[in-house]
């Protein structure tokens, strides 16, 4: 039973009540050692694990695929033109995403990492493998870290991508450069940003570049029980020439959403998260209806959900997510961008949803 509760009970552990408000978008604030949440957040608690505990042991949800899924592959040949659109996004799974816009490529929150567990035999295992080794990536003008945990950073994917490509970028949160580091990222190949801090990735061609801003977000840090919020976690603008994406990472619903909408949107395509969630941590994940809220608070657009699909992070079934934000799509008359992992897919703004999930019933 503790192996199935290991995901869950290490992003419970503790309390942390963060008594301010933020009232505008602001740098990071810090009380000791600690990073601070914009507002109000709860983060677990002492009595969390009896609340847990029953409802793990009676739970008949289908929380990973029965049958094996894919195979899903990416075909390297498809990098070799630039996309038509200038936008082209390539979701690996979770939140694993490739973003090629307006000239520069991105990499999002790469996870090639058979589990998502600070240890390589317990924890939650991928639903499928990687659609492509990091050997075969296209050249990529930086990786973009959105905070430290398992799910999004990867010890094992770091080391492999700092080995083959020693001169590549990587942007990340205050704190995260040393994690980096010590996982085999060089000195100086390394840009910490704070909350409203911006930096410029210039692309492969001259004259193409895209401005990264990192923006609030309502979660918590950490890779281990000793040393939550210590380091700084965040969400992100990506403006280029034409296209402005917003990459929501983590974050529970709080009315940022509004202002980041107001001050940096209108958005092309907006990736918000949709799995591991459950009504006891509402406070730092949206879940399939705090993406949709929050992304009309966002200003709408087209929406990518992700963070679903490859982890058994949470009490749902596997498929859920999805099939509550296509529901609330089609009664929302919204627009979903999800294509299938792997597939290098261009934006035009119009309804993309692959039906990968639905095969094999």
């Amino acid at each position: 039973m503790i192996t199935k509760l290991e995901g869950a009970l290490l992003e419970l552990a503790e309390v942390v009540v963060h008594p301010r408000r933020m009232t505008k978008l602001e740098r990071a604030k810090k009380a000791g050692k600690k990073f601070l949440n914009p507002v109000l957040t709860r983060v677990g608690g002492p009595g969390m694990i009896f609340k847990l505990l029953p409802l793990y042991l009676t739970n008949r949800e289908e929380r990973e695929p029965r049958e094996p899924l894919g195979p899903f592959t990416t075909d390297r040949a498809a990098y070799a033109k630039p996309p038509e659109s200038d936008l082209r996004v390539t979701w690996f799974g979770h939140s694993s995403v490739l973003l090629e816009i307006d000239g520069v490529r991105v990499l999002i929150d790469p996870v090639w990492d058979e589990r998502a567990a600070p240890v390589s035999w317990m924890g939650p295992k991928r639903f499928f493998p990687p659609t492509m080794p990091l050997s075969a990536l296209p050249v990529v003008d930086a990786v973009l870290i959105s905070h430290d945990h398992y799910d999004h950073l990867g010890k094992q994917t770091v080391s492999e991508l700092a080995r083959l490509y020693p001169k590549l970028r990587w942007i990340c949160p205050l704190g995260v450069a040393a994690l980096l580091h010590g996982f085999g990222v060089p000195a100086g190949r390394v840009s910490e940003l704070d909350w409203t801090q911006s930096t410029v990735i210039a692309g492969q061609e001259i004259g193409t570049e895209l401005t990264v801003t990192a923006l609030p977000a309502r979660h918590f840090s950490g890779r281990s029980l000793s040393n939550r919020f210590e380091t700084l976690w965040g969400s992100y603008l990506l403006r280029g020439t034409k296209h402005r994406v917003y990459f929501g990472a983590d974050s529970g619903l709080w009315e940022g959403f509004a202002a980041i909408g107001h001050r940096y949107g209108p958005f092309d395509l907006t990736l918000l998260e949709i799995g591991a969630f459950n009504e006891l941590w509402k406070d730092i994940h949206l879940g399939p209806d705090g993406a949709v809220e929050a992304f009309h608070q966002l200003g709408g657009g087209v929406l990518m959900p992700i963070h679903w699909g490859l982890f058994n992070l949470a009490l749902h079934a596997w498929r859920q997510p999805i099939e509550r934000i296509t529901a609330l799509a089609a009664e929302r008359e919204l627009t979903l961008f999800s294509p299938e992992p792997g597939q290098p897919t261009e934006f035009y703004g119009a309804h993309v949803l692959s039906d990968w999930w639905t095969r094999g019933r």
